[in-house]
């Protein structure tokens, strides 16, 4: 970890970005959306936890000043990096919010999400899937956002999709934040008596 900083862990825990103005919707979990860069993790996180009027959070927010110190220079986080970016959004995630709230955060490999899954073991996960294609056109139509194709296959080669003992949702990204959201909401309200992922929908 960089030198730059003396303190590995985050000075304060970053407050949520939505307060709910009236009672949380009464099937509200607590959900990480998670997917590769470009996938829109934040704005259908943000517009999910309006929709259901529980807090939100980025799991940009959370990393510790070394972290910081390290991705401005260019350099690659590894997973001793992570490890306490992690515990911190684990710490948010169970400290809870018993009426919900929702987390975006890439959570790309099992062990992310296990760690995650210490602090919340009820937290579900909302994978947002696109092919490549689909998140290289998302992801140049963003304004001032390049990502380099190198580092957009590194996070495909990297992701780990949900397993099925992972309580879990899959949505395909390739529609508007509006259907997505829906499409949510949607199976939240529908009963069902698993939670293991399910099918990509259009």
């Amino acid at each position: 970890m960089s030198s730059a900083q003396s303190s590995s862990q985050p000075t304060s825990q970053p407050t949520s970005r939505t307060a709910p103005a009236s009672a949380p919707h009464p099937s509200a979990p607590v959900l990480v959306v998670m997917g590769v860069s470009g996938s829109g993790k934040s704005t259908v996180g943000a517009a999910i936890a309006q929709r259901l009027r529980v807090p939100f959070a980025d799991a940009d927010d959370f990393h510790p000043p070394a972290n910081i110190a390290k991705m401005t220079a260019g350099r690659a986080l590894d997973d001793a990096d992570r490890e306490p970016w992690l515990e911190a959004i684990g710490e948010w995630l169970d400290a809870a919010h018993p009426a919900g709230g929702v987390m975006s955060c890439s959570a790309l490999k099992r062990k992310y999400r296990d760690q995650l899954r210490h602090h919340a073991p009820g937290v579900e996960f909302l994978h947002l899937e696109g092919s490549p294609e689909v998140i290289g056109r998302r992801q140049a139509s963003r304004p001032g956002h390049f990502m380099p194709a190198s580092l957009l296959a590194s996070q495909f080669a990297t992701l780990e999709p949900l397993e099925p003992d992972e309580h879990g949702e899959v949505i395909d990204v390739d529609q508007s934040i509006d259907a997505i959201v829906q499409q949510y909401v949607d199976r939240l309200d529908a009963p069902s008596p698993e939670h293991a992922p399910r099918s990509k929908e259009k």
